[in-house]
């Protein structure tokens, strides 16, 4: 299936939940903010939303500094 991954589209195997997705991009769910198709998703939603082709994610997530 493909995904649009701010703004790029990559190729994924179904079936791929939020959290899988996360996962595999090596992100910590603590610390990302994932809008899905103009929908921000709350960290409890991460497991149970299953993507599909074609869905549009933006991440963004938080980095620590000073």
């Amino acid at each position: 299936m493909q995904l649009i991954i701010n703004g790029k589209t990559k190729e994924y195997q179904e079936p791929l939940t939020v959290l899988h997705l996360l996962q595999q991009l090596d992100l910590s769910p603590e610390r990302v903010v994932v809008e899905l198709n103009r929908h921000i998703l709350s960290p409890d939603e991460h497991n149970s939303t299953e993507l599909k082709s074609d869905d549009t994610i933006e991440l963004v997530q938080f980095v620590g500094g000073g």
